[in-house]
């Protein structure tokens, strides 16, 4: 039960996504206030709840779904319809009437069969705010082409940019287009709802893994466009900072990241190496980066006399920004962690033990985020979601059902 309002109190989101970009979205839109009912095919659900190993345990002992699934739909209500049976499609285009929010990461065109594309459900709800997820987008040769993260980490330039200079190119740890595109689809979508309150209108969202991913390059862009030569692999170097960069130390690595003159010349004086903070090849950034080589190796060659703790507690006193590099067992153990809470713990009935997700960042002071129900189990408010929203009766809900509309 709610006890604190939210950002998004009052807007309904039917969700039709599945995988990660479109439910990234919609938690973060659970997660402000939003009514969100998750829509899956009967049976097997969002292709999610089976990516594992790791699975939830069961209280009988059995499996759940896999951890995957958990970490993109708390907060969430799930209903089991088959649009490919003329009743589904038919509940779905009564919700529809309904909602604020269609969220979508169907093939482009692949919902207009059952009468469920942005043309259909607009004629019928002029406000609704239809956002489509896809590989490449609406338009263009490659319109028609499915698009998955690591796939578009390649296509998209991250991984050219990704590894070290003498290594293979290289995909980031964590499907980072995916949930860009997730995050900014939450945001095309705030800004289509002011609109539509606004105006009375609805739009079409077309989001695109793709433009995400090539909007993501950010400086790695710009360096090309100021230079017209594309940057290459560095490590852990920075293109445009230097020292910016991971340091072997007597007992592991530790991150520094120097971000100006000032910052620099701290450094120095922290690793008793004050000559380096006045030698004319390093005085300057664009220095730096023109003597990186041998910066690096001068640095290099007193951080492995000390261990990571004891250089990082002298620069943070000296405001040198530097870090460990953690673990996720030492990240979730970190005090600044646990002081922010970015654990979220929630009990589902059928689980042994309780589900643990990442707390949203998005720390509003009057309409935080509310964490009122764990991810959903297949299916489990289906009968609840076709009789509030629908008018539906048991009886009504059992013929759907034995016909496998449901």
């Amino acid at each position: 039960m709610a006890t604190t309002p939210g950002a998004l109190d009052g807007v309904f989101v039917l969700d039709l996504s599945r995988v990660l970009a479109g439910p990234w979205a919609t938690q973060m839109l659970a997660d402000l206030g939003a009514e969100v009912v998750k829509v899956e095919r009967p049976g097997a659900g969002d292709d999610t709840r089976s990516w594992g190993p790791p699975f939830a345990a069961t209280r009988d002992g059995g499996e759940g779904e896999a951890a995957y699934y958990f970490c993109a739909n708390r907060n969430k209500r799930s209903i089991t319809i088959d649009m490919a049976s003329p009743e589904g499609a038919a509940l779905l285009r009564d919700l529809a009437t309904q909602a604020d929010v269609v969220v979508e990461n169907f093939k482009v065109d692949g919902l207009a069969r059952y009468g469920l594309d942005y043309a259909s459900l607009s004629a019928l709800n002029p406000r609704l705010v239809y956002c489509s997820i896809t590989g490449f987008g609406q338009t263009g040769p490659e319109r028609s082409r499915p698009g998955y993260d690591f796939m578009i980490q390649a296509r998209g330039g991250l991984m050219s940019v990704t590894g070290e200079a003498e290594g293979p190119p290289l995909r980031v740890g964590v499907a980072v287009a995916d949930l860009f595109t997730g995050t900014n689809a939450c945001a095309a979508i705030l800004a289509a709802l002011l609109h539509a309150r606004a105006t009375g209108w609805g739009q079409h969202i077309d989001m695109a893994l793709f433009d995400v991913q090539v909007a993501m390059l950010a400086n790695q862009a710009q360096n090309y466009f100021a230079t017209g030569v594309s940057p290459e692999r560095q490590g852990n170097t920075h293109p445009n900072l230097t020292p910016y960069q991971v340091f072997a130390t007597a007992d592991g690595a530790l991150v520094l990241a120097v971000g100006n003159d000032g910052q620099y010349r701290s450094a120095c004086d922290v690793l008793g190496a004050p000559e380096l903070a006045e030698d004319a090849r390093f005085a300057t950034n664009a220095q730096r980066i023109a003597h990186r080589a041998d910066l690096t190796a001068e640095l290099a060659g007193r951080f492995v006399r000390r261990p990571t703790a004891a250089w990082i507690a002298a620069l943070e006193a000296a405001g040198v920004p530097c870090g460990p590099i953690n673990t996720l067992a030492e990240v979730f153990a970190d005090p600044q962690a646990q002081a922010r809470g970015l654990v979220v713990e929630q009990a589902r009935s059928d689980l042994r033990d309780p589900v643990r997700t990442v707390a949203s960042p998005l720390r509003l002071s009057a309409t935080p985020p509310r964490y009122d129900a764990p991810p959903p189990a297949l299916g489990a408010d289906t009968d609840a979601v076709l009789n509030e929203r629908l008018g539906l009766s048991a009886s009504d809900i059992a013929r759907l059902r034995a016909a496998g509309a449901i």
